[in-house]
């Protein structure tokens, strides 16, 4: 993106003349003929007005640009989203958000938002992916919400999925529970997560005095070959706790035990991960599940980037109270550990 300073360097005037030129405000007070090269110059590099600068010195607007490909179809964005809302406007920050398609659109966002003049980026993905960050974003501060960097070399902050997976097999494992089945995702988008967690579920076991059985698991994706899974658990296995990659997949073993005239909270205990409002205010009794820190991710992320960006910005800071503990800011790449919601349906013996 081209920059007043650049402009200023190849026609050998000030910043605050070519401010003066391109903002039309150079009549009587720059020469003429400098105010026609100026122009000529911005033409010929491709330069676009910034109509948010607020600093000629610094060409600073104290907007952030957030920018995912599911913003608009994924129930936890809304909660990132806010977290992040909050985090801008207690620093004095705005907060523009773009959906895109990862694709062509992705790069005819960022370049809007340039030429809106934001000072930094959020990027975020969903399900805590291995992701792939824009070149386009590589010249600005970046800080990327729920994914990593495939190169290891951009700020993030994820969930801690093994925490996840460990935490939810020992609630079961301490609730009495003798035989745990794990109902995992094999969506190619999740890969990290579902590793994560079903690491974590097998550690709990062994830390538990439990061997690790796989006929005791199984990795589902379509709802009709779901719910054949599950009932193929039920049957030959007949496990009393089920740790469940996602509050969705609960839905399965809550079906299936009523099939078999099986009630949850008293012969099966079962535990999710989400909080997925549908889930939380439908089901009986209700989930006990392992809310993903989506607020704090992106208010985490928020701050990070404003440190980027003015490291003095964030001095101060006090963040509000949430349900998982937001990360130091001075750290690079944390895992946010989640918490546990204790709800009712685990029987606790």
């Amino acid at each position: 993106m081209i920059t007043m300073r650049e402009i200023a360097k190849r026609t050998g005037v000030s910043v605050s003349t070519v401010s003066l030129v391109m903002n039309h405000h150079d009549e009587g007070r720059v020469n003429p003929q400098t105010a026609a090269m100026v122009r000529e110059t911005a033409h010929k590099l491709g330069y676009k007005v910034n109509p948010l600068a607020r600093s000629l010195r610094t060409n600073s607007t104290r907007i952030l640009g957030f920018i995912s490909d599911e913003v608009a179809t994924t129930p936890f964005a809304g909660g990132m989203i806010l977290g992040a809302q909050t985090a801008a406007s207690q620093l004095g920050y705005m907060l523009i958000t773009v959906s895109t398609d990862g694709g062509v659109r992705e790069d005819d966002e960022i370049d809007a938002l340039k030429r809106y003049g934001v000072d930094g980026f959020l990027y975020a993905e969903m399900s805590n992916r291995v992701t792939d960050v824009p070149s386009k974003l590589l010249d600005y501060p970046t800080v990327l919400a729920d994914a990593t960097d495939r190169n290891g070399t951009i700020p993030s902050v994820v969930p801690d999925e093994f925490s996840i997976g460990y935490d939810a097999t020992s609630y079961l494992v301490k609730a009495g529970c003798q035989r745990i089945a794990y109902v995992g995702c094999d969506e190619p988008g999740v890969k990290q997560a579902q590793s994560g967690r079903f690491a974590g579920y097998q550690a709990a076991l062994r830390d538990g005095g439990m061997p690790y059985d796989e006929s005791l698991v199984t990795n589902v994706t379509e709802p009709k070959t779901a719910v054949e899974s599950v009932h193929v658990l039920f049957d030959r296995e007949r496990p009393d706790g089920f740790f469940c990659f996602n509050d969705a997949r609960t839905l399965y073993v809550y079906e299936t035990a009523a099939r078999h005239g099986l009630t949850i909270g008293k012969d099966i205990s079962v535990v999710g991960v989400d909080h997925h409002r549908v889930f939380a205010e439908t089901l009986y009794p209700a989930l006990t599940t392992v809310e993903l820190p989506h607020f704090e991710m992106g208010y985490w992320a928020a701050v990070k980037l404003v440190s980027l960006i003015d490291a003095q910005a964030v001095t101060n800071l006090k963040p509000p109270t949430t349900t998982a503990a937001i990360p130091p800011i001075d750290a690079n790449t944390p895992k946010i550990h989640c918490t546990l919601l204790e709800k009712g349906s685990v029987a606790l013996h």
